[in-house]
């Protein structure tokens, strides 16, 4: 048994990289063998004092989020062979040695936080979560404008397509995403937006005392980006996937931030509701060095053999030339695309983290991720930079895929998204097999 699958929690974070927030909740989240789950669940009840588990099946998402938040409920996730675990402090290392004496239980590890939330003060002290996005406005004032006049290279034509879509070939491409599910888990979707209204056939918040409607922005934007309309009600096309179904989960609140398990519960339902791709465009900072996360990694094994792809954002920690930052976790984890940034002279955009951390860590591929056009809330339109941008253009295109190819599996369309890249002359460093194409 691998011991870094199984880590001890602190009582608060530690290190030098500590922000304003608690990064550890409180709870664990347990891996279980697949076919032994009642050996597992015993062995924390034995030897950690688990007392209640509530089963949640894939689809059943009535009160998830209140029961996660509950310091008197564990929340298991059948499908997935996943366990939420509430400990008290002082059962936590009775938790941990059990974890790795009892052959049942695959992984455990403390649940942390994750954020979709801008830094407000550009030059502050980084802190332990990386903010999956940042503004436009707070990303120039972290360059000069000669900087940022370099990074809009050419002249790109947006009347009719974003310079996103052109720049991957989407608007080359026949394919619509039809027939294809992609799940977005972020900070919601405005439904009734012109652009998105009619496809989305589930919404489903994670969020204790929030519905699924995007009190943020980031969500919508995202999904537009993945899945918005071949006739924008305004502006340019910019949706990759303009025929793809769209499944929003709410697991970061209007404030941009969220948990593991939320995560974790969001997976399970987009999976049981036959997503072809989760898009996720959210994380948290890892130190040079870092492994990756075990529970993320086993997790997303178990998603791929159920046939839905998990791409994720590679984080937007750097300060090129002068500092590049590891690929933020989930990203950084081997059967997860990270998914790096790009700006309008297809060069990786400043903010963008690079791999740099072995075994895992690497950038997988490049999309556009700087001055990225789609749709807001309350039926608007946002122009956002960041890895978070770069993201869902890769979630439609593995739609695009998909639909080219219905008895793919996912390993195989992973495997496609990378292959047919577009070579690059930057390090695979940055950007892996190079610029995202639509097939």
């Amino acid at each position: 048994m691998d011991r870094r699958a199984f880590g001890e929690q602190p009582d608060r974070p530690t290190g030098p990289l500590t922000g304003q927030h608690s990064e550890y909740t409180g709870r664990y989240v347990v891996l279980l063998d697949p076919s032994n789950q009642e050996s597992g669940l015993n062995a924390l009840r034995s030897n950690a004092d688990i007392a209640s588990v509530e089963r949640v099946r894939g689809s059943e998402t009535a009160n998830v989020a209140e029961l996660l938040e509950r310091p008197d409920v564990s929340v298991l996730f059948e499908d997935l062979a996943a366990v939420v675990v509430e400990v008290r402090p002082e059962q936590r290392h009775a938790l941990v040695t059990s974890a790795e004496a009892e052959s049942s239980i695959i992984a455990a590890e403390p649940e942390r936080m994750v954020y979709a939330m801008p830094i407000t003060a550009p030059h502050q002290a980084p802190t332990e979560f990386f903010p999956a996005f940042r503004s436009d406005e707070e990303v120039v004032s972290r360059h000069t404008e000669a900087e940022i006049a370099t990074g809009h290279g050419p002249a790109w034509h947006e009347k009719d397509w974003t310079w996103g879509l052109q720049a991957i070939r989407a608007n080359l491409s026949h394919l619509t995403g039809k027939g294809v599910k992609i799940a977005v888990l972020d900070t919601g979707v405005d439904a009734d937006h012109p652009d998105l209204a009619g496809r989305i056939p589930a919404t489903v918040s994670f969020v204790p005392n929030e519905t699924a409607d995007d009190g943020n922005g980031h969500g919508t934007h995202c999904i537009g980006t993945a899945a918005g309309s071949a006739h924008p009600r305004q502006g340019p096309r910019y949706g990759v996937a303009p025929d793809a179904q769209i499944l929003a989960a709410k697991v970061l609140n209007n404030a941009g931030s969220g948990s593991d398990g939320q995560i974790l519960a969001a997976m399970a339902w987009a999976v049981s509701q036959g997503a072809k791709v989760i898009s996720m465009s959210l994380g948290a900072r890892v130190r040079p060095g870092e492994l990756f996360p075990q529970t993320y990694e086993i997790l997303a094994q178990r998603v791929l053999r159920h046939g839905t792809v998990i791409v994720a954002a590679a984080g937007n920690d750097s300060m090129r030339p002068g500092s590049i930052v590891p690929v933020s976790r989930p990203a950084n984890c081997p059967s997860i695309l990270a998914v790096a940034a790009l700006d309008k002279a297809l060069n990786p955009s400043f903010f963008s983290n690079g791999g740099i951390n072995d075994q895992g860590g690497e950038i997988n591929i490049a999309a556009p991720g700087r001055d990225v056009h789609s749709a807001a809330p309350d039926g608007g339109y946002r122009v956002l930079s960041g890895t978070s941008m770069a993201t869902p253009h890769a979630a439609g295109v593995i739609a695009l895929l998909a639909q080219a190819n219905p008895n793919a599996s996912a390993a195989e369309l992973m495997a496609s998204l990378k292959a047919s890249a577009f070579p690059m002359v930057q390090p695979v460093r940055d950007v892996g097999t190079g610029l995202l194409q639509a097939p």
